[in-house]
């Protein structure tokens, strides 16, 4: 995988009852033998739907390789991300693998029982735009996001990362016009009609820029470094710890055994788990 400059190896409002009591969540998956995984159904390389129909990639091989951990059969669902990231689920799945950032705001609803990886956070442009030659340079101009992420966060100038040892950022775009999308890759489609035609910019994970640079859109990388690098956390509604533990143990597992870097090396070509 080619990682530019980037240092990569450095290391979705649901109705319901309130957060799960302690021992409530982890109950119902090993009496139901099934762990319910919220992923995103348009995410590649993390998760996307192939051509049979099969939801695939990074966060669907790790959502298999806890729920295989635990002892119970996987199922997965993709809500909206909005939807995800509010909390409250009200026992419709157990957690969400689903590359997300643990911030101070979205704590007040979820859980992070573990990091799982990290991946740098970077501005696109279409290939054909002179314009903007570094990042300050997207300043006032039109940049998609996905809505409710941490890119939007951070062209707001409200990141907030509540993780260890994550790298400091500053916030290098000012005033910018942000067009939020359903998906990351939303956005990337519109940036690919032309310059300027619908956006100056779109702004997502480098990963997923990359999957796209590989299906054929004309898009490039304004670098060389990384705008903030992201501690992609497992979520889990609020309140059991128990579940927490659970899942915990099973990654711990998984990274001291190496699968999680196969897994990544399989999907990004690179060990971004470290």
């Amino acid at each position: 995988m080619k990682l530019f400059k980037y240092a990569l190896l450095a290391g979705a409002v649901a109705l319901g009852a309130t957060s799960a009591f302690a021992g409530e969540s982890l109950d119902r998956v090993m009496g139901n033998n099934k762990l319910v995984i919220a992923t995103d159904a348009e995410y590649p390389p993390q998760s996307s739907i192939d051509a049979d129909n099969n939801l695939v990639g990074f966060d669907v091989d790790v959502g298999r390789a806890i729920a295989e951990r635990m002892g119970v059969e996987a199922e997965f669902v993709t809500p909206g991300w909005d939807v995800i990231t509010a909390g409250r689920w009200a026992g419709r799945w157990d957690m969400s693998v689903g590359s997300m950032t643990p911030t101070k705001e979205r704590a007040q609803a979820l859980d992070f029982p573990v990091v799982y990886y990290f991946t740098p956070a970077a501005l696109v442009v279409h290939e054909k735009n002179e314009t903007i030659l570094q990042s300050s340079d997207a300043s006032g101009k039109k940049i998609g996001v996905g809505v409710s992420t941490t890119y939007e966060s951070y062209l707001k100038k409200d990141l907030v990362i509540d993780a260890e040892d994550v790298p400091e950022f500053s916030y290098i775009i000012d005033d910018a016009d942000i067009r939020t999308y359903d998906s990351d890759v939303l956005a990337l489609d519109d940036l690919r009609l032309g310059d300027g035609v619908r956006l100056d910019a779109a702004f997502t994970a480098l990963p997923t820029i990359l999957e796209a640079q590989k299906n054929g859109y004309p898009i490039k990388i304004i670098g060389p470094e990384a705008l903030f690098m992201e501690p992609l956390a497992i979520a889990t509604d609020k309140g059991d710890v128990e579940l927490n533990a659970k899942i915990k143990e099973a990654v711990s597992s998984l990274h001291a055994d190496g699968t999680l870097s196969k897994i990544s090396e399989k999907w990004y070509g690179g060990d971004l788990t470290q």
